[in-house]
């Protein structure tokens, strides 16, 4: 990468030792436009009447998911933990989505890879827990989601949002209650 004045130039190449097949030019300007664009994740923020223990209880056990998440065939908060599911806008369109655990921590954080069987992207969801008195913040981050394929309206950002604030707003809130 070379730097010079206010622009970032970025050879790409498949072999070093010979000229770069592309050069990209970027400002710092359009540069912060870019970043901005493509990484604001999905954040869903709400605190609970529980326990972190309890809360984390839910978002682990395979058992308690299927009741507010998606029934799971077998889950562990372990890394490098693979699971999959079926879920989509309705009975007869469904994605199997792939997962793998790549950070646990009990009673704190839960972190997976999320992507979909014949799609290209993958993106990073995030359950961190909170303990605020009696109660716990739990906060969903989902980043990554520009990744997906932008032409595919249910895998578009929107979706998501509604999603997460089913999932935790709503399901969650019911099953804790």
């Amino acid at each position: 990468m070379l730097k010079t004045m206010n622009l970032w130039a970025v050879c790409i190449t498949s072999q070093p030792s010979i000229l770069p097949n592309v050069l990209f030019i970027f400002t710092k300007k359009n540069t912060k436009k870019m970043k901005s664009k493509l990484e604001k994740p999905v954040v869903v923020a709400r605190t609970f009447d529980a326990s972190a223990e309890k809360i984390w209880q839910a978002i682990t056990d395979k058992n308690q998911m299927k009741l507010w998440y998606f029934d799971l065939p077998e889950f562990r908060a372990e890394v490098g933990f693979e699971f999959q599911f079926p879920g989509g806008p309705s009975p007869e369109k469904q994605y199997l989505h792939l997962c793998k655990i790549t950070e646990a921590v009990p009673g704190k954080k839960l972190t997976y890879s999320w992507r979909y069987d014949g799609h290209a992207g993958e993106s990073f969801v995030t359950f961190l827990l909170t303990p605020k008195s009696e109660k716990t913040v739990l906060r969903v981050t989902h980043r990554g989601l520009e990744t997906f394929p932008q032409d595919n309206p249910d895998l578009a950002k929107g979706e998501f949002t509604v999603g997460w604030k089913e999932i935790i707003g709503t399901n969650l809130k019911k099953f804790l209650a």
